[in-house]
């Protein structure tokens, strides 16, 4: 496995497949996952001629499990560690969920890299949590309710989130598959309590509003009508409107886990939009 320490000291595990002098596209993944949840885009981008590149969020998958830093900030730090470890500037970032988070705070926080363009997959900007600015929201007790699943019993909830809305199998007439189900479930659990438990927080509570209106590169937002995590109204289509040159893609009846669930589709998409 390969690894890159950052300025204080968390090992950052990554992974880089793909010609050194092809295309980059960098991924981000969501929460409580790794960078195993693109292995579907990462393999059909390699076999496409491209350099792909994801790493696991401090905290998550087989990144150090420490204890503090778990918020946008040091998310995007450590995205610019990895980046500068690799010499990828200029890189294609694709972001899902939390990862959607990463991408924009990464982008507005380290603009010295040109990153190319971006893609945000029913991503949390602009902000999730209601407030009096964002009445269209999620109220705090939905993600106050998230922590407390954690710390009683994330392994009955790490089964039940992607057995029910994450890729809609709670829908009827969608099939449940097992394997995906499992393999949410194992991504989450070797990932550290403390850190999804202060990254719901993280995700939930940034507000990424003035980012997304000083990001000037191309950017496609992608996002499902049936998105039971992060809703659509109040993510893709307001972060698409924010954005200076963005680009919103609504996908009918997808749920919140598309890249998984419809991954020929987005793949395809994903592709046309990162060759235009």
């Amino acid at each position: 496995m390969s690894y890159v320490t950052t300025q204080d000291g968390v090992q950052i595990l990554y992974k880089d497949w793909g010609p050194r002098d092809a295309p980059v596209i960098h991924f981000h993944h969501g929460w409580p996952l790794s960078a195993d949840d693109w292995d579907a885009q990462m393999l059909f981008f390699l076999a496409h001629g491209y350099r792909v590149v994801a790493h696991d969020r401090r905290g998550h998958g087989r990144s150090s499990q420490v204890w503090d830093g778990h918020d946008m900030d040091h998310y995007a730090d450590d995205v610019a560690a990895v980046v500068t470890h690799l010499g990828i500037q200029g890189a294609v970032h694709v972001g899902h969920s939390t990862g959607g988070g990463e991408v924009v705070r990464y982008m507005a926080r380290h603009p010295d890299d040109k990153v190319a363009k971006a893609v945000l997959i029913a991503a949390v900007p602009p902000l999730m949590v209601q407030t009096a600015a964002n009445p269209g929201g999620l109220p705090k007790s939905v993600f106050d309710g998230f922590q407390a699943e954690v710390a009683s019993n994330r392994a009955q909830f790490y089964r039940d989130v992607p057995a029910g809305p994450f890729y809609g199998y709670n829908r009827p007439g969608v099939e449940a598959s097992e394997g995906i189900i499992g393999n949410w479930w194992r991504q989450g659990m070797i990932g550290s309590a403390k850190a999804h438990y202060d990254g719901i927080v993280a995700f939930s509570q940034t507000d990424f509003t003035e980012d997304l209106k000083g990001i000037t590169q191309p950017v496609l937002v992608m996002h499902g009508d049936d998105d039971q995590i992060v809703p659509y109204e109040n993510a893709g289509l307001l972060s698409a409107q924010l954005l200076p040159n963005g680009t919103l893609k609504t996908y009918k009846g997808y749920p919140h886990g598309m890249p998984t669930t419809h991954a020929d589709v987005i793949n395809a998409d994903l592709l046309a939009f990162i060759r235009s």
